[in-house]
């Protein structure tokens, strides 16, 4: 099966008082029609500037360098005149902010806001933008009276869930989640992924899901990518990852997981810290916090290696099998 979303060669400098920050370092990853694509990582790991990267609404001043290839059902994205991207945000791809609380306009209903999209990209009238807009609203679970109240009225799962709405409103075929349960408490997280699953599996959506909880990704997703320093270290069909995550990362982030049944019932969590963006290391971003690494790993960067065929790692060691 082809691909649907296709990146190569990401990568993403900004730029802070002059000083590089190296954020996306070379990034590939490849979504079928339909599917849901699991990014993992700390925070500032990069994954929300891949995730801005894919829709085009990086932050112009403080953007360096923008490079790679972006192809979205074979259409060149990455080249596309800011016009023609405009038609592709909203009515394509469709962006869910990790914050509803700075994503939605204070000064505006969430119903005026709701029918924005509709009117530009389904050039519906003012009438009938408001008549699916509450539409919209009750398929999120959000009475349909409630069309012109305002963001501050609302609490921050009903936001969440006016977000998922704003979204959704154009059908967009390909849907960015940027950690949409992060603000939430965990039983209104539980509500707002079986939403986003319900209506990605009635519409058939593609999707890229952004999160820290490996459990999410269990549940959710078909692939997994690891992302570490702004590399996708590890990645491949999810039952790949889980049964034999082959990366010392993604070895660490299943250790740190609290675990119910073992010898101490110890959290086991990967020690220092991630990379400065700013001044990445020589050789492997991995190699100061990895118990492998060795000179060859502090001093050459690791390519991808395949484990199997699909499964993916950008580790010296696995490819000599040092790693068991």
């Amino acid at each position: 099966m082809s691909n649907y979303l296709e990146v190569k060669d990401l990568s993403v400098v900004y730029t802070s008082n002059e000083i590089p920050i190296y954020a996306v370092n070379g990034v590939s990853l490849s979504l079928e029609k339909g599917k849901t694509l699991g990014l993992v990582g700390e925070t500032g790991a990069g994954k929300t500037t891949i995730a801005k990267s894919i829709i085009r609404v990086l932050p112009e001043g403080a953007t360096k360098t923008f490079e790679g290839d972006i192809h979205l059902e074979g259409v060149d994205i990455m080249n596309l005149p800011e016009k023609e991207m405009e038609k592709v945000r909203g009515a394509k791809i469709a962006l869910i902010s990790q914050d509803p609380m700075t994503a939605l306009n204070p000064v505006h209903s969430v119903g005026e806001q709701i029918m924005e999209s509709l009117e530009i990209h389904e050039n519906l009238s003012k009438k009938d933008a408001m008549a699916r807009g509450m539409e919209l609203l009750e398929m999120v679970g959000i009475p349909k009276e409630r069309f012109l109240n305002y963001p501050h009225e609302f609490s921050g799962g009903m936001k969440q869930r006016i977000v998922i709405a704003i979204a959704l409103a154009c059908n967009p075929e390909l849907l960015l989640a940027d950690e949409p349960t992060t603000a939430l408490d965990v039983t209104i997280q539980a509500q707002v992924l079986d939403l986003i699953m319900k209506l990605r599996d009635e519409r058939g959506t593609s999707m890229i899901l952004i999160t820290h909880d490996l459990g999410v990704v269990a549940e959710c997703c078909d692939d997994v990518a690891v992302v570490y320093a702004g590399q996708i270290v590890e990645s491949g069909d999810k039952y790949q990852v889980f049964h034999d995550p082959s990366h010392p990362y993604t070895r660490g982030l299943f250790h740190s997981l609290p675990q119910f049944v073992g010898e101490d019932g110890r959290l086991h969590p990967i020690p220092g810290l991630p990379p400065d963006p700013s001044n990445l290391p020589q050789g492997c971003y991995f190699s100061p916090r990895c118990p492998y690494a060795d000179e060859h790993c502090k001093t050459v960067a690791p390519e991808p290696y395949e484990v199997e065929p699909g499964h993916l790692s950008r580790c010296h060691k696995r490819r000599g099998e040092d790693i068991k």
